[in-house]
């Protein structure tokens, strides 16, 4: 298991009204979750910050929040682009094979014939289906998808995911 203490579950895209509320573009998979976040954290260029969820409301795509703490509008925009961040205890459990993206960051990359493909440094979430971004390896960047045809299996304890390279995604030179 990662040494990462918090999980971003949104990002702060704006002040809502004159009250002090954020608009928050959740980066987690069941966006009504933050009905049950009695306290987040924000990620302030000084450090996390602990703040009490006085509310909660929905518009669109967007949560809503009041904060503790921030009482006005002038207040909400210092925090415009700021993550929101939840501890591990406070996350959703997850399935089997299912992994946090922060605990995947960083991990060796290599393919199912044993060569080294560089480092995961990125996972872009596309909808569809996540895409990892591995970078450092003789190929530079390969995006790899996230599917079952190209993911074979994640070992958190040894730091590596193992991936088979279907056709087309690296450039071998018309090998």
């Amino acid at each position: 298991m990662s040494e990462i203490k918090y999980l971003r579950v949104g990002v702060i895209t704006s002040p809502h009204g004159v009250r002090g509320e954020v608009k928050v573009f959740p980066t987690t998979e069941d966006p009504k979750r933050f009905s049950d976040l009695k306290k987040v954290y924000l990620d302030l260029k000084s450090g996390v910050s602990e703040r009490v969820v006085e509310g909660v409301r929905y518009q669109k795509n967007l949560v809503l929040l009041r904060l503790a703490g921030i009482a006005d509008r002038t207040e909400a925009e210092q925090y415009r682009n700021c993550d929101i961040l939840i501890t591990r205890d406070q996350a959703l459990p997850l399935a089997e094979n299912e992994f946090y993206i922060a605990d995947l960051i960083g991990l060796s990359v290599c393919s199912d014939d044993g060569e080294e493909l560089g480092k995961l440094e990125d996972v872009m979430q596309t909808g569809a289906n996540d895409v990892y971004v591995v970078t450092g390896g003789r190929h530079g960047e390969i995006l790899i998808p996230a599917i079952p045809d190209c993911r074979i299996r994640t070992d958190l304890e040894a730091g590596v995911i193992t991936v088979h390279l279907i056709p087309g995604l690296i450039d071998d030179g018309g090998k």
